[in-house]
């Protein structure tokens, strides 16, 4: 058995949130599919903004989310995971689009560095212009990096693929990483992302992922959305919540 097959985790109490990542989305119809899996039953829309610099990609900015969310009643949670260089620069711009989480990257922060910003000003900067704080980790980089920082977030984003592109597969290997974090912060937000559906969710709720970014397992053709949804809750309240099955 490999060790990602061995990490279960203690069972915790933080609620379990399904958010399908618009980048999967048919883009030229993001309003309706964005209104089609939030009656399937997702609990927020995960968005994801590339600059070109942080990650070789450009997916959208403040402008599109501004779009969205007059598309989408008004309580619909908009958690933006800002693939950028600069994190700073954006916070504002995200608030008036109508962003709801702003969730940074520690690889693009430094406290040694005067050219990077610092990751404390970061959080300090998003907490205070009323959005909900997220620290993400690239599969390369270890706890250890956004550890300190836990305090002052409300969730850690670990990456299950490489970022910056949709499509990839999941890597399960990011499992301990997910456990370290639920043993260490029990009451801590984890959200995965990248590579997640139904045939990959059991990896990510025994390891005690309780945020779950799922695109494509959401947003194919000919699929309705409340099936794979219904899959990615139950596993995460079962393997880790410890909840039974005919309990939920």
């Amino acid at each position: 058995m490999t060790e990602e097959e061995h990490c279960q985790c203690a069972h915790h109490a933080c609620a379990c949130r399904i958010g399908p990542s618009m980048l999967a989305s048919d883009l030229a119809a993001m309003g309706s599919e964005a209104k089609s899996v939030v009656a399937a039953g997702a609990d927020y829309l995960h968005l994801d903004v590339m600059d070109g610099h942080f990650v070789p990609n450009i997916s959208w900015g403040p402008p599109v989310i501004a779009c969205l969310r007059k598309a989408v009643d008004d309580n619909v949670f908009f958690d933006c995971h800002m693939m950028v260089s600069r994190p700073l620069q954006w916070i504002q711009p995200i608030k008036a689009a109508g962003g709801s989480q702003y969730t940074f990257h520690i690889e693009t922060c430094s406290d040694k560095d005067s050219d990077h910003d610092s990751p404390a000003d970061v959080a300090a900067a998003i907490r205070e212009s009323g959005m909900k704080v997220g620290i993400a980790l690239k599969p390369g980089t270890p706890v250890s990096a956004v550890a300190p920082f836990v305090a002052l977030v409300d969730m850690v984003l670990v990456m299950t693929v490489e970022p910056g592109f949709g499509g990839q597969s999941f890597m399960p290997n990011m499992m301990p990483k997910v456990l370290e974090l639920r043993t260490t912060f029990p009451e801590l937000d984890i959200e995965v992302d990248g590579g997640l559906g139904p045939s990959t969710i059991d990896y990510a709720a025994k390891a005690g992922a309780n945020m779950i970014v799922a695109g494509s397992a959401v947003f194919k053709p000919g699929v309705d959305a409340r099936g794979p949804i219904q899959i990615m809750r139950r596993s995460v309240e079962e393997h880790g919540q410890g909840k039974k099955a005919d309990a939920q």
